[in-house]
């Protein structure tokens, strides 16, 4: 009589298995490791090295103004005055008013792709939206001067003037060029930006708070506002200041309809300037130490806050995707 036997060793107690054990060390594994954990720092010493170009650089302007630099509104190359307080002013005030403008359109497409639209239209209108993303900055710029300025400068500022125009923020005269028109291009080009990230937030949201909701009696929009928008807050929020970062930065589009005047006025319809249009502007013009470290220390206070507000931002999504990942 044959005796069947049954081998219970396990898969790992082969030869190739007892090789790597007796084997100290797996050289192929620590070399990749190497190597990967050396591209990874490369990106740190990157950072690190741009910043400290940056603040080399503008040591000659840091002596020489220290922080009245960020407070100071002249900006005289030909007599050596230099203060960043227009350009910081023009630089947050498009950002923001561009965000006012991105977000609620942004929200609204990101709940649309994730939670209404059918299977068979998420696909193309996803694409649709991060084409947007993809077209240069200065084709935006392009499509601003020949199309964009003279709506705004004939329809948009006139109508805004006769609703509001008991308000300072919307008086002076119709220009076409100034802070409300960049910050509306702003606008456009941020969106592809926080409708992407909100969309991948809104999707990390497990579908248990979608069907609570619901077998609870609530509608397809209740069951969004109270189970799904509470949660994913946070991540909503690290979107927005993700699209903020980018709009910070932003140059050619902005330098081309923004209007480019160093000065401080309470009118939207008013030229203004930002931190990154005066580089790209001024930068070639700048023959003497002191106007390139001027020029140098805007960007280095561009780049210092363009740097923490996406951690932020990350750190707001992250947040959100541990959450999900616990539930």
């Amino acid at each position: 009589m044959t005796t069947l036997s049954t081998d219970l060793r396990s898969p790992g107690d082969g030869p190739l298995s007892a090789r790597r054990a007796a084997s100290p060390v797996n050289w192929g594994d620590r070399v990749f490791k190497v190597l990967t954990a050396g591209f990874a720092a490369l990106i740190v010493v990157t950072i690190a090295g741009m910043a400290l170009q940056m603040l080399v650089s503008s040591k000659l302007s840091l002596r020489e103004f220290g922080w009245g630099f960020l407070i100071s509104t002249d900006w005289n190359p030909v007599v050596g005055s230099f203060g960043a307080l227009p350009f910081i002013y023009g630089t947050v005030v498009s950002s923001l008013l561009a965000l006012a403008i991105s977000v609620p359109i942004s929200l609204g497409v990101a709940m649309y792709l994730s939670e209404m639209a059918r299977p068979g239209l998420r696909a193309p209108l996803a694409f649709s939206v991060e084409l947007l993303a993809a077209v240069p900055s200065v084709v935006y710029g392009l499509w601003g001067i020949f199309a964009l300025a003279p709506l705004m400068r004939e329809h948009v500022e006139p109508t805004l003037r006769a609703l509001f125009g008991f308000l300072p923020f919307f008086q002076g005269p119709n220009q076409g060029f100034g802070l409300l028109t960049g910050s509306v291009v702003l606008a456009i080009m941020i969106t592809p930006t926080i409708t992407s990230v909100s969309r991948e937030v809104l999707r990390a949201i497990p579908r248990t708070y979608r069907e609570a909701a619901l077998a609870l009696g609530a509608t397809r929009w209740e069951s969004i506002r109270t189970g799904v928008l509470p949660v994913a807050r946070p991540g909503l929020v690290g979107a927005a200041i993700l699209g903020l970062g980018r709009a910070l930065g932003e140059t050619m589009a902005v330098t081309m309809l923004i209007g480019n005047r160093p000065e401080i006025s309470a009118s939207l319809f008013a030229p203004s300037y930002t931190m990154a249009s005066v580089i790209a502007n001024e930068f070639t013009e700048a023959t003497e130490d002191l106007y390139l470290a001027a020029l140098a220390e805007i960007g280095l206070l561009l780049f210092v806050v363009t740097i923490l507000l996406n951690l932020v931002a990350r750190f707001l999504v992250w947040r959100v995707a541990a959450a999900g990942g616990r539930t």
